[in-house]
């Protein structure tokens, strides 16, 4: 069994899809219970997964945002521009990395909710 794991072993764990269904540095979304996620898969390996809902255009629309990276704090971390108003969002965190100019939906929080990820046997799970 293989295992790649970005969280403890408390969560309950849902299959979504299987990794091969994931391209890397591509987004798709997936269904969790009565929400979506937005899911990345990373050139190096690692499946980030973080509220599929844009709160500043109050759209599902992060897993179409356009992936790259960026330097916080000297680190540099994997991000997601939102398609819609191209706010930038960490993948790990789910900080947006641009708040300036533009104020969330129905004040909403600026950040997108992250979730733990585990890929099991080729299957990628979602912690709750």
């Amino acid at each position: 069994m293989t295992t790649l794991e970005t969280t403890p072993e408390t969560a309950v764990w849902t299959a979504v899809c299987r990794l091969d269904d994931l391209a890397p540095e591509r987004g798709a979304a997936a269904l969790l219970g009565a929400g979506q996620v937005a899911l990345f898969r990373l050139l190096d390996g690692r499946v980030l997964a973080v509220q599929q809902h844009d709160p500043f255009s109050d759209a599902y629309v992060i897993s179409r945002g356009i992936v790259g990276s960026r330097f916080v704090d000297d680190v540099e971390v994997p991000t997601v521009a939102s398609p819609m108003y191209k706010q930038v969002f960490d993948l790990t965190t789910g900080r947006c990395l641009d708040v300036a100019g533009k104020t969330p939906a129905r004040d909403l929080p600026p950040d997108l909710r992250t979730w733990p990820v585990r890929v099991r046997d080729g299957i990628v799970e979602v912690g709750s």
